[in-house]
């Protein structure tokens, strides 16, 4: 009996599994409710609720309280150096890499963005160059998502000699092209940058939290630290995403 019903529960999370894959049910889209799901593989409540665990555990769809069962499945945004190139950060009015790369997939990014003047960690101030213990930072906390659909954590720090008072400090998704176009625009070009990437670790209880995934599901951490052609690092922008939602892929001379 076990074993026909860990059968049933699979099969039919297969079987939700392809149909999400195929586009009948798309992402940000709500699933059909589970007495329905039930009827139409003619299987017990108990069974779709434990094929909607394995999707849920999938990274595929997510509970919403109140909303259903709502399709989360988004495939994987490719991490490379081409996604900070300028014509692609501002294609069509974008505002930043990540906007571009949600349009790009037919689904409408949101930015939920705050700002404070703060005491940078002693990572970031050292990679700054700026002494520790001081309010000496702009920090841009942006919360993305597609579609409804939280996707990235980003903390953007720069240093308040060259962030106060400047569109750095809106509230908004007001940058047409980023953060990396408006120092640009204020003298602040950059020109090289360098990452580095922690491929899997365990979200903290803010992070699960703000993101809307389980304790249990790993995270990418991608530390990025923007240079001008004078050396001076003017920005270090720490992201966290569900793993399931990042692929990196870099490319680089061999000697």
């Amino acid at each position: 009996m076990q074993q026909s019903e860990r059968h049933g529960f699979r099969d039919i999370a297969a079987k939700i599994r392809q149909e999400i894959m195929d586009g009948r049910y798309p992402t940000g889209s709500v699933l059909p409710a589970e007495p329905e799901l039930a009827d139409r593989y003619g299987a017990s409540r108990s069974l779709v609720n434990r094929a909607m665990q394995v999707l849920a555990a999938e990274g595929l769809v997510r509970p919403r309280q109140g909303r259903g069962t709502m399709v989360t499945w988004l495939p994987p945004m490719l991490h490379s150096p081409a996604r900070y190139d300028r014509a692609t950060r501002e294609n069509n009015g974008a505002r930043g890499a990540f906007d571009a790369e949600v349009r790009a997939r037919g689904l409408e990014p949101q930015h939920e963005i705050t700002t404070e003047r703060a005491e940078p960690p002693a990572a970031v101030a050292e990679a700054l160059g700026l002494p520790t213990g001081e309010v000496n930072c702009l920090v841009r906390h942006r919360r993305l998502l597609a579609s409804g659909i939280p996707v990235r954590l980003n903390a953007s720090w720069f240093p308040l000699d060259i962030a106060e008072g400047t569109v750095l400090e809106e509230n908004g998704p007001v940058i047409v092209g980023g953060v990396k176009s408006a120092l640009a625009e204020l003298g602040y070009a950059q020109t090289r940058a360098r990452e580095q990437i922690i491929p899997s670790r365990l979200p903290t209880e803010a992070e699960a939290r703000a993101l809307e995934i389980s304790p249990e599901r790993t995270v990418v951490e991608i530390t990025h630290v923007g240079m001008t052609a004078e050396g001076r690092a003017v920005e270090v922008t720490v992201s966290v995403a569900p793993a399931h939602y990042v692929t990196a892929q870099y490319e680089f001379p061999l000697a």
